[in-house]
Parts: structure tokens; sequence; C-alpha cells
């Protein structure tokens, strides 16, 4: 797999391709800030760009921004923005309008490097890797009329690691439950979120949407 490193602290990005390159990631360009991430994403069309959120010129949301652009020009390629700390607003403007080929992961996930390894790879699948701790905090800030009130505590736990990115086997080895069961919370999900018959995965993305405040229940 092909990947793109885009962070302008110098030892952590050489630190990142050292650990990618030891787990079979090929990386193929290194960049210092957002305008250097997309014209090496434009060159070597990798499966992969990781971006940090906080890049130069101006240290807020140049990753974000470069991260969005890259999706909107590339849809192909899996994006991962790197952060020091939850930042609601930030995830928000990223997985807002689907989550598809996008992660948004905290920098102490790079410690767990199979875990970092294996959601790099589902998101340039095109699934989808949240940190648990973003879930955490989104959970915590749901509206007083939230759509998921419905919902029972094992659904909401179900709901949230949809939102992380797992299968549904996932989340039942997560879980330490049977797939059946993780299959009828999700069933249970669609249902009260007034989601209709359609397609499982379209139903996924919508219901992953309503958590994370991109899309209305119905």
């Amino acid at each position: 797999m092909r990947v793109v490193i885009g962070d302008d602290a110098v030892l952590l990005r050489e630190g990142i391709a050292q650990l990618l390159s030891r787990h079979g990631f090929d990386v193929v360009a290194q960049a210092g800030d957002g305008d250097d991430v997309l014209r090496k994403t434009r060159a070597h069309k990798p499966d992969l760009v990781l971006v940090d959120i906080r890049m130069p010129p101006t240290h807020t949301d140049e990753g974000i921004r470069a991260a969005l652009s890259i999706k909107e020009e590339m849809p192909d390629i899996g994006v991962v923005v790197l952060s020091q700390y939850v930042q609601e607003a930030y995830a928000m403007q990223l997985l807002g309008g689907g989550a598809d080929g996008l992660g948004y992961l905290l920098k102490d996930r790079v410690t767990d490097i199979d875990s970092f390894a294996e959601s790099l790879r589902r998101v340039a699948g095109g699934g989808s890797a949240v940190d648990p701790e973003v879930i955490a905090h989104l959970l915590q800030r749901r509206p007083a009329n939230d759509p998921l009130a419905e919902l029972t505590p094992r659904e909401r736990e179900v709901l949230g690691l949809m939102a992380e990115g797992l299968t549904n086997k996932g989340i039942a080895e997560r879980l330490v439950v049977t797939d059946g069961a993780v299959e009828r919370h999700v069933t249970g999900i669609f249902s009260k979120l007034l989601l209709d018959a359609g397609p499982t995965e379209h139903r996924r993305v919508l219901a992953v949407l309503t958590f994370l405040g991109g899309a209305p229940a119905a």
C-alpha cells in the first residue's frame, strides 16, 4: 500500500514512516505543509494520505482542508487526519458529509501500531476509522431532541463502533458477542432511526451520519 505522509514535525513524520515501512506500507513521499501534501498526492496518486490536522502556515485546520480537497479531487484515495487532541468541530467538518475513505485518529493511537495499521488499511479500502475518544465526546454532546434517544445503551454502543468503522464481525469481536447478536442490534438501530428498508450498507451510512450529526434520521 502506497502512502503519503504530511506533518511539519520532522521527527514524528520520520518515525511514522519507519513504523509503516516495517509493517508493509510503502511511504512514497513526505510533506511539511498542506500545499505540499496536495502536490505530492497529485504526483504520486497513493492509496492513502496520512496528514496532521495542524500544519503551516497557520497551524489551524490545514490538514482538514487538505483532506477535503483530496477527497473532492481524488475520491478513491483514503485520507486519515491525525490530531493531538479531540477537536469536535474539526471532526464534524471532516466527517459530516460522510466517512467513507476517511479517518480521524488521535496521535496516541500511533503507539498501538497493529491497531493503527489496521485502521489505515480499512480507510484505504474505502472504510472509515474514527478514534473511540472522539466517539465518546460526540456522544456526550448530543442535543435534547437527540434522534438516538430511543436506542438502548447497547445499541448506542454498537452504533458508536459502527462510526469507528468496524464491521459487524469486528463489533462482535470487540463486544465478545455473536455475529447474530450484533445483527439484531443493527436491525434495531435502523428501525428506531426510521431508516426505511433498503441496502444494508446505505442504511449503515445513514445511521452513522445521524450519529455524527451530519444527516437527519429519516
